[in-house]
């Protein structure tokens, strides 16, 4: 293995971390990886590498948000209320690093659920909201190991 192919496999990792923790923009960091490491490989394998990373890079990406998100407009959860759970969500990865964000998150949907609808189903959003996010960050993950599989393949035998 080359230099290029050890810093490729370090990107693709880092990009795993942060499709789990959600602080970086995982998914994009394993393409990106792809595409660096095919630019400088210059070989066939690498050229359908980075076509097929890129592919289905924009699938995963279209898929994490429509899936999900049709989810929670069956049960009936409105979008507004997601964006200021979401906002309060990175306010809370501020005050409690890592954790604070999930936290902050799940609190904020269950409370303005339950201003909404009360607290019975309020639990019921705010779990169908955390079950979404897991499926979201699930197929996210998936998919980089699909690319990362795609890699590793190109690189053996590119």
């Amino acid at each position: 293995m080359s230099a290029h192919d050890l810093l490729a496999g370090a990107g693709i990792l880092a990009g795993m971390a942060g499709v789990v923790i959600v602080v970086l923009p995982g998914l994009l960091i394993i393409v990106a990886s792809v595409v660096l490491w095919a630019l400088i490989e210059q070989s066939a394998a690498g050229w359908v590498a980075m076509g097929l990373a890129i592919s289905l890079g924009v699938a995963i990406t279209i898929l994490k948000y429509l899936h999900p998100g049709r989810k929670l407009r069956e049960i009936g959860i409105p979008t507004s209320r997601l964006l200021i759970a979401l906002g309060v969500g990175i306010a809370g990865f501020f005050l409690i690093p890592v954790v604070g964000a999930f936290l902050g998150f799940a609190v904020a949907v269950y409370l303005l659920e339950r201003v909404r609808v009360g607290p019975r189903q309020a639990r019921t959003a705010t779990k169908a909201t955390l079950w979404a996010i897991a499926l979201s960050i699930g197929i996210e993950l998936g998919g980089g190991f699909l690319i990362a599989a795609v890699w590793l393949a190109a690189a053996i035998w590119g």
